[in-house]
């Protein structure tokens, strides 16, 4: 298929070359245009209006609800054309309410909207191993599948748009909060001599880890030792925006969620004392070696 993807950031760059990757003739844009033309084997649009009109299908991975909104419905945005049939599917992580709008914007041009956020990384994207969360209509959904699947391991029609962004941060939740609980059980270690390799593979062997703790143990490690934990595949700053996003969203349904709270709290001392930019496991490591004084 001919497709267009908007957003080339960490995680639109690894989904454009994977849609390369398995065939598709893929046509990027992004607001700093080197980014685009970094995509190997991707031709580089001038505009989101360009990119709809030369795409059959396009998936936008935007920061948030005003990155969105500008890119949909700004000057030259991709809305701004004949866009009648085609099929944009949005992968950002933002609230349900604004997944709702969007779509109806969208169907009001003629155009099918599917949502997927997805769980997973720049690595599981390159290796089509994500984990997709749809929010559609029947009909668009199964539109969708065959392009997504190519994406994901494991793709799941959570119900109608809304359901996916819900879903998200159902699965974000706990792994936002396991950051900081790991840092909290590494400070814990501080006086015994355990080399931080034997450590992490030993934490990563029990019950008490997270499934990512299997990949990010090694980088972990590292950086205990002063050294560098590894290409940043979700940072600091991305874990405060989806937590800030789950309060919203709880607020909005009447549902108290105290340990994000505490746990967002936590992610913005290590920010001022290491970097929003930082690899998102630099939070454990913060903690681990936080001096309450």
């Amino acid at each position: 298929m001919k497709l267009g993807v908007a957003g080339i950031g960490k995680m639109g760059a690894a989904v454009a070359a994977r849609l390369i990757e398995v065939g598709h003739e893929v046509a990027a844009w992004n607001r700093t245009p080197e980014k685009a033309k970094a995509v190997a084997g991707a031709s580089v649009a001038a505009s989101p209006a360009e990119l709809a009109q030369k795409s059959e299908a396009v998936l936008s991975i935007l920061t948030d609800a005003a990155a969105l909104d500008a890119v949909y419905n700004g000057r030259s945005g991709l809305l701004d054309g004949n866009v009648a049939g085609k099929l944009f599917i949005d992968m950002s992580t933002v609230l349900p309410a604004t997944e709702t709008a969007l779509a109806r914007t969208v169907r009001a041009t003629g155009a099918a909207f599917v949502e997927c956020p997805v769980g997973g990384s720049t690595g599981p994207a390159r290796q089509g191993k994500l984990i997709g969360l749809m929010g559609a209509e029947a009909a668009d959904a199964a539109r969708a599948r065959p392009i997504l699947e190519q994406l994901c391991r494991r793709l799941e029609h959570a119900g109608p748009v809304g359901s996916g962004a819900v879903l998200k941060f159902t699965i974000n939740l706990p792994l936002m909060v396991y950051w900081q609980a790991l840092g909290e059980a590494l400070a814990l270690t501080r006086s015994l001599t355990i080399d931080p390799d034997r450590l992490m593979d030993l934490l990563s062997d029990t019950s008490g880890a997270a499934n990512v703790l299997k990949v990010r143990a090694p980088g972990i490690a590292a950086m205990l030792k002063g050294g560098a934990g590894g290409p940043v595949t979700f940072d600091v700053d991305g874990g405060i925006k989806d937590m800030q996003s789950m309060l919203a969203e709880a607020k909005s349904r009447g549902i108290e969620l105290p340990l994000v709270e505490r746990t967002l709290a936590c992610y913005q001392e290590t920010k001022q004392h290491r970097s929003g930019n930082a690899e998102i496991s630099a939070v454990s490591v913060y903690w681990a070696d936080r001096d309450p004084r």
